[in-house]
């Protein structure tokens, strides 16, 4: 029993894939082509462990990936591998299309032509997982309802546009072709390993070394939190018991605003490294905002809760208090992950601001 994992070396992946193997022993084949936000540090961990395979690569790749079910057999497929960023989709949109689109089309038709020549209970136990975003839905009015899965897609950048077309094909290669698919929706996840060019590990790293915390407008856009474990847990409760062809929402029951997120980094900031030049929100600049910027994202995750028990272990308290100390224990795997290529983009995204 083996199941393949792509963009394993990203912030949700690699936490899914160190979860994955606390939890038990079933080998994870790990397919990520370490783009600037992979990190093979983040697995440093399972280093010599003979149930991890690290395979750099493409899933744009199509031979690699054929390769790669045919050797391994692996039971499902559980695909995080995409271009995450709004505001690089902003600037660079065609990469997401690549991944996003062209990526997923192609790990669908491995992953139907795989299927096809399996028999029996390989072939029925076979599962193709999809992890998706809340931004497909669009933007929420502040006293809308929570986004359920049936609310209609509405995406408003060209990520989410991406990540919306990626569901579509998910959707399309099992009505039509019968591959038992799984789609999950998370709301906006934070915690270890993760890049920081995030609102959350961007707030922190930039207030240990002095810089201005950027706050897009007036700060007030709303989110969902979900703490990156809650996330891995809820996948893991959908692979193993979710109805085939159904869509999931994995929700953190955590709406904040961005504002009152910046206030509480600094806040856990000043309580657990308190800086001698002062507060840490003397820090806070607001910038200009993003073009587009859906003002609310909200996940109603009841329907997990219903179908298979699940809710988040971490309060937003909890969650973000980890997710501080975190960074603060770990200044190597930060200054690691701040390259030459980070700067640049910083400077690209916040200088005309």
């Amino acid at each position: 029993m083996t199941i393949l994992v792509t963009g394993g070396a990203g912030f949700i992946g690699s936490n899914f894939v160190l979860d994955w193997l606390a939890q038990g022993d079933e080998p994870v084949v790990n397919l990520d082509a370490l783009t600037y936000a992979g990190n093979l540090r983040n697995l440093a961990s399972l280093q010599g462990d003979a149930r991890h395979v690290f395979v750099h690569g493409d899933i744009c790749d199509r031979a690699l990936v054929d390769q790669l079910l045919a050797q391994h057999r692996p039971r499902a497929v559980v695909h995080f591998a995409a271009e995450s960023h709004v505001d690089r989709s902003i600037h660079g949109p065609g990469a997401f299309v690549r991944t996003n689109v062209e990526g997923t089309f192609t790990l669908l038709e491995a992953a139907r032509a795989h299927w096809g020549a399996l028999q029996g209970e390989e072939k029925s136990a076979f599962r193709f997982l999809h992890v998706s975003t809340d931004e497909v839905y669009g933007s929420l009015a502040p006293d809308a309802p929570a986004f359920t899965e049936e609310h209609p897609y509405e995406p408003n950048s060209p990520y989410s546009a991406s990540k919306a077309a990626s569901d579509h094909l998910v959707r399309a290669w099992h009505h039509t072709y019968g591959l038992p698919v799984l789609t999950t929706n998370c709301s906006n996840n934070y915690g270890p390993f993760h890049f920081p060019e995030k609102l959350i590990p961007l707030l922190i790293v930039n207030a240990l070394a002095g810089k201005p915390l950027p706050v897009y407008g007036d700060g007030r856009q709303i989110r969902d939190w979900l703490y990156v474990r809650d996330h891995c847990s809820g996948i893991r409760a959908v692979l193993a018991g979710g109805r085939v062809g159904q869509t999931y929402n994995i929700g953190g029951w955590n709406e904040q605003a961005n504002i009152d997120i910046v206030q509480k980094v600094c806040a856990l900031l000043d309580e657990l490294r308190p800086d001698a030049a002062g507060p840490y929100a003397r820090l806070v600049t607001h910038v200009a905002d993003r073009p587009g910027h859906d003002r609310r994202y909200a996940i109603d995750a009841r329907k997990l809760e219903r179908e298979l028990g699940w809710r988040p272990a971490e309060t937003f308290d909890s969650g973000i208090r980890k997710t501080v100390q975190w960074y603060l224990d770990h200044p190597d795997w930060v200054a690691e992950v701040q390259s030459g290529a980070y700067r640049e983009w910083l400077s690209t995204n916040y200088a005309a601001r």
